[in-house]
């Protein structure tokens, strides 16, 4: 009997022998892939990325695809840009790597990535929930989406629970709504207070620089220009030297784990793309992704997403007259600015005189001081406001 359990524990050593040396991956190293082709700083500033990378991380098999090169790590050779991809994705699918650096891929709708800087303020890392990719054709819904998807960077790559802040940009307020309604469905979010003094969980310039939340939601579009930013404010634009790249991409079923770079991400950025990689590996990211999605989908997702891109039913379709005008110096804020007149026409159809203002931290509907309570109510109602506006 103990020699045929010897011999089983020996079966399984020559099992895991064979599948390393199938796959080029064993337990105690992580094999990540960097495509060499398509940068507008040259090969060179790439090899030297991944090369900085290596002699720091031991642990780690970086597997370059590209062109013939003079180096000691691994080179899988190709002769095209087409050719890299669909080595890239085979070297992916078949195990050889467990997650690859590059510097474009075609992700599917649903997915975007979720890009790390550093914030200039206080040199703290901050997620750019999201920087490339398209996580839904509605912008709304994205930036939700956007949402999850930087908590499942964060969290994979060892921050248990990360603050969640939402940029003031178009949509934020119906975002923050929705991120809210989740949370208390059950899928708990942990929302960042800005540093400015009125805090909330809708951050301002200030909190981007400061880095105030650990992730920092906002639409794909704006996220790329900070990424750009961020990455070369001291370079004058043509080579990124800060931060980690525009990150993985993720998006609930995508198991591919690819990571962006610029074309003009330097080198720097590189070995740090390759660092952000191997965190997400080692956090197990495609298993948190899968909880989580799990959890938010459990907490209704599906119904509050529904709700975002439903079409509010509008008011001035209707004809609506303006109550008779009285002094408005009383506000009502968390109201998005493509919203705003409608809340107002909300308002009239009410009897409650109100006119749509901007102040400093946003738009603002007007009413007579003795009906904000009331107008909250009315608002909080008709979708536009939270009920703690």
């Amino acid at each position: 009997m103990e020699n045929q359990k010897i011999k089983a524990i020996i079966g399984e050593v020559f099992e895991e022998i064979a599948q390393g040396l199938e796959t080029g991956l064993f337990h105690d190293k992580v094999a990540l892939g960097l495509t060499l082709l398509g940068s507008e700083l040259g090969v060179d500033n790439l090899l030297k990325g991944a090369e900085v990378f290596a002699k720091d991380n031991a642990d780690v098999e970086v597997v370059l695809i590209g062109p013939k090169v003079e180096t000691n790590l691994t080179l899988v050779e190709v002769d095209s840009e087409d050719a890299q991809y669909a080595k890239m994705e085979e070297l992916l699918d078949s195990g050889r790597i467990q997650g690859c650096v590059t510097m474009h891929y075609s992700f599917p709708i649903g997915v975007s990535t979720v890009g790390r800087t550093v914030s200039p303020g206080f040199g703290k890392k901050l997620y750019l929930a999201t920087t490339t990719g398209t996580s839904s054709a509605h912008r709304n819904e994205a930036m939700v989406k956007n949402a999850i998807a930087g908590i499942i960077a964060a969290k994979a790559t060892g921050i248990a629970q990360p603050t969640v802040g939402i940029l003031n940009v178009d949509g934020a307020r119906p975002v923050e709504r929705a991120l809210k309604e989740l949370s208390a469905g059950g899928y708990p979010i942990c929302f960042a207070e800005s540093d400015r003094a009125d805090g909330g969980s809708v951050m301002r310039g200030n909190d981007l620089l400061r880095g105030t939340p650990d992730i920092m939601v906002t639409d794909t579009l704006t996220g790329n220009i900070l990424m750009k930013t961020f990455s070369s404010f001291h370079t004058g634009g043509n080579f990124e030297s800060v931060g980690d790249g525009y990150g993985p991409g993720i998006g609930e079923g995508f198991d591919r784990l690819v990571l962006i770079l610029s074309r003009v991400s330097g080198s720097p950025v590189v070995a740090n793309a390759l660092a952000y990689a191997k965190g997400l590996v080692q956090g197990d990211i495609h298993k948190v992704a899968a909880q989580e999605y799990k959890k938010a989908k459990a907490a209704g997702l599906d119904e509050i997403l529904a709700g975002l891109t439903k079409t509010k039913e509008k008011a001035q379709e209707e004809e609506v007259v303006a109550p008779p005008e009285e002094v408005t110096t009383g506000e009502v804020s968390g109201i998005d600015i493509l919203e705003l007149e409608d809340a107002v026409k909300v308002l009239w159809k009410e009897g409650i005189y109100a006119s749509s203002g901007m102040g400093c931290t946003g738009p603002v509907v007007m009413v007579h001081e003795s009906k904000v309570g009331v107008a909250i109510q009315i608002l909080a109602a008709a979708g536009y406001v939270s009920e703690d506006a």
